[in-house]
């Protein structure tokens, strides 16, 4: 199940949001096996909770939002950033985006290194604070449309679902996920999860400033822009002719 836009795109250019995925896709080709293969900048810019927890290697909580492990790693967490970060940009303005981007990646990595402080695997990705972006989202914007493109074996579709539904399954997956284990099949479940929250506590003086409910009252729960009707296409049917 991937969201792949809302129907509330923002009005302003969002810059930061841009230059986020630019760096993240820029760095991944420096450190793909096909790309530059700098084995060592993924390495050095990892994050590893054992030493964190020692009070060394600290830049790893910084570094690792920007690198990722492989091309579908990249491109599902940039598809993420892309449909749900333009709107919070345009709400808090770009630094201040940038500055809830950078705290929720913070806070996962938190919750990470808490559930499970002597790990020495490396954990690498912007998972994390993207989770921050769409737990924001989603107490700003619960009643945003979002196209979502769901694949069944050989089959798929789109369909358009509310933001809170989209956002809610996503979040019980990561939690369903975190009652295996701390790092499962390289999923990070509790960063996801300790972003998530954290996006939604940095959100919630914005979303009083607004005017809380009210706020929702004012925009129906969506975004504060003029709704997209995307058109949808058919692929038509091509019948054999028999001779």
């Amino acid at each position: 199940m991937f969201p792949i836009r809302d129907h509330n795109p923002s009005m302003r250019t969002p810059w930061i949001t841009r230059g986020l995925i630019a760096i993240n896709l820029f760095l991944y080709l420096l450190t793909a096996p096909w790309g530059g293969n700098l084995e060592g900048l993924w390495q050095a810019g990892a994050l590893y909770p054992a030493a964190v927890s020692q009070g060394a290697w600290l830049w790893g909580l910084f570094t690792h939002m920007f690198l990722h492990a492989s091309l579908m790693h990249v491109g599902g967490n940039m598809l993420f950033l892309w449909v749900f970060g333009d709107n919070l940009e345009d709400q808090f303005g770009p630094l201040g985006f940038l500055a809830f981007y950078l705290l929720s990646g913070l806070a996962a990595a938190g919750a990470q290194i808490a559930i499970d402080p002597t790990s020495t695997i490396p954990m690498v990705g912007a998972s994390g604070a993207i989770a921050g972006v769409m737990g924001g989202y989603l107490l700003m914007f619960p009643r945003a449309r979002v196209d979502v493109l769901i694949i069944f074996i050989i089959f798929f579709r789109i369909f358009t679902i509310p933001a809170w539904i989209v956002l809610g399954v996503w979040f019980g997956l990561q939690v369903i996920g975190s009652t295996e284990t701390s790092l499962t099949g390289g999923v990070a479940y509790w960063a996801h999860i300790g972003g998530f929250l954290a996006g939604l506590v940095l959100c919630v003086p914005h979303f009083l400033r607004m005017g809380g409910p009210g706020f929702w009252a004012r925009t129906h729960g969506r975004p504060p822009h003029p709704d997209i009707e995307y058109i949808r296409t058919t692929i038509p049917v091509v019948r054999r002719r028999r001779r």
